[in-house]
């Protein structure tokens, strides 16, 4: 008897093992869910030669996943770049893209306007491992010059700050890395590339969190590095060892041997060292409901962009409110940037500050009051949701920063952060109004936002 045959195994056998045939593709119209720890190589001969990077295939889903795969190269197409490399949340992104630059001892330059969590990582976790980091005004070219020593590797900068909306001259940066010899590296999560391709601006590799508009319903963890393609290894092969040289886990030469004619040595360096060995890997769920996110990006950006800018002009003309910080008002200080480098719409993640005092209490206080009365608008940490979200930076996203880095980063006591969602915007206008009621100081003021709020309340629901 056959116990091989289907006929005659065993029932734990036949459990374990019927109806599936590793070899066989389906052809579905929507990318499948891989959702496999490993992958069957056809003969041990094969095995040896993907262990080796001799040849392209999947091997274990820490490092690569069919799903990851169709993700990273809709992002890498989307930017402009030549490959891309999918991981486990925005935050493992930007850790690793550095990391694959600057090794201990080196040097990054980084703006000093970036989400908290990023200044947590470069500030301490980069310090414990020996990479130095100069935080500079994004603003001032000249501080971004003066930064460079021998040891920098990279530039790092997001394009639209969060959560300040601060546009950055992506293309004047730019050029200062190259006359520095070094890669500029750009946290494009804000703008995605639908507002803004970052390599047609001079930019060399992007990150995103995907967590935040690509995926753009607040379900799925990820992020995702890309090397657009422009910034060149081999002009000076000795600041790049890590390339240029012999790599270990390549036993025929470099990777950019390797990789350099048809593909990235760069990503390549990302996934089989630092996604290999550290392990922040895209599951194939997410990835796919990422790529779900993927395919409406055009059409949820225009509308969160022009939304969020009907906000921003209702707060701006409101008496309670002391300052809104959102680069398509014409009032903003990088407006003329928004209109250069942001033609399809400027950031729906902003900021806008309510009055404040010298009293840090009382001012939290206040911010306390209104985000309590807010009831369509929700506090989440989170940015880029088909939901409008309300956070607070000083007490929530950006808490351990110093006092000192948050007025650098345009943060107050009573600065408060809007992602603005796909609701009606009448309803979310409605929804501020009526929290901003009693944030006014007056009577006559109170008087006048309350029919205000009534008002608008009225004509969305109509």
């Amino acid at each position: 008897m056959d116990r091989m045959s289907p006929s005659s195994r065993a029932f734990a056998t036949a459990q374990v093992q019927a109806g599936y045939d590793a070899g066989i593709a389906e052809h579905t119209a929507v990318p499948s869910i891989h959702q496999s720890n490993a992958f069957e190589f056809r003969s041990l001969s094969e095995a040896r030669d993907l262990f080796a990077l001799r040849r392209d295939g999947n091997i274990y889903s820490r490092a690569a996943n069919p799903t990851v795969l169709v993700f990273e190269k809709r992002v890498a197409e989307l930017e402009g770049g030549v490959a891309a490399a999918g991981v486990a949340s925005g935050q493992a992104a930007v850790a690793i893209a550095l990391l694959a630059l600057a090794r201990q001892g080196e040097h990054i330059v980084a703006a000093r306007q970036l989400y908290g969590g990023t200044v947590d990582l470069l500030q301490d976790t980069f310090a414990d491992w020996g990479i130095e980091v100069t935080f500079v005004d994004q603003d001032d070219t000249d501080a971004w010059a003066a930064a460079v020593r021998p040891t920098t590797r990279a530039f790092f900068a997001e394009s639209i700050t969060n959560p300040i909306a601060q546009v950055l001259d992506v293309r004047a940066v730019a050029d200062l890395a190259h006359r520095a010899g070094v890669p500029l590296v750009i946290d494009a999560t804000v703008a995605t590339p639908y507002l803004q391709r970052v390599k047609d601006l001079g930019a060399d590799i992007t990150v995103h969190s995907a967590t935040k508009f690509l995926g753009g319903h607040g379900t799925s963890l990820g992020g995702v590095i890309v090397d657009l393609g422009t910034f060149d290894f081999t002009a000076e092969p000795e600041r790049w060892p890590q390339l240029t040289r012999t790599y270990p886990r390549v036993p025929t030469g470099s990777l950019v041997e390797r990789f350099g004619a048809t593909g990235s040595p760069y990503i390549a360096l990302v996934k089989t060292k630092y996604v290999h060995d550290l392990g922040p890997s895209l599951s194939a769920f997410n990835a796919f409901q990422l790529l779900q996110g993927l395919e409406t990006l055009d059409l949820r950006i225009a509308r969160h962009s022009a939304s969020a800018l009907e906000v921003a002009r209702f707060l701006e003309g409101h008496d309670a409110v002391a300052r809104v910080h959102h680069p398509g008002l014409e009032s903003s200080r990088w407006h003329a940037l928004a209109m250069e480098y942001l033609p399809r719409g400027a950031s729906s993640v902003f900021a806008f500050d309510l009055p404040g005092s010298d009293d840090a209490e009382a001012d939290f206080a206040l911010v306390e009051a209104f985000i309590a009365r807010l009831r369509l608008v929700k506090l989440v940490a989170n940015i880029g949701d088909a939901r409008s979200l309300v956070a607070h930076p000083s007490s929530m996203t950006h808490s351990h920063l110093s006092p000192a880095q948050l007025a650098d980063a345009g943060i107050t006591p009573t600065t408060i952060r809007l992602s603005i969602g796909l609701e009606d915007p009448a309803d979310i206008v409605a929804d501020l109004a009526q929290a901003l009621v009693g944030v006014t100081t007056s009577p006559a003021a109170r008087a006048a936002a309350a029919a205000s709020a009534s008002q608008l309340a009225a004509s969305s629901a109509r």
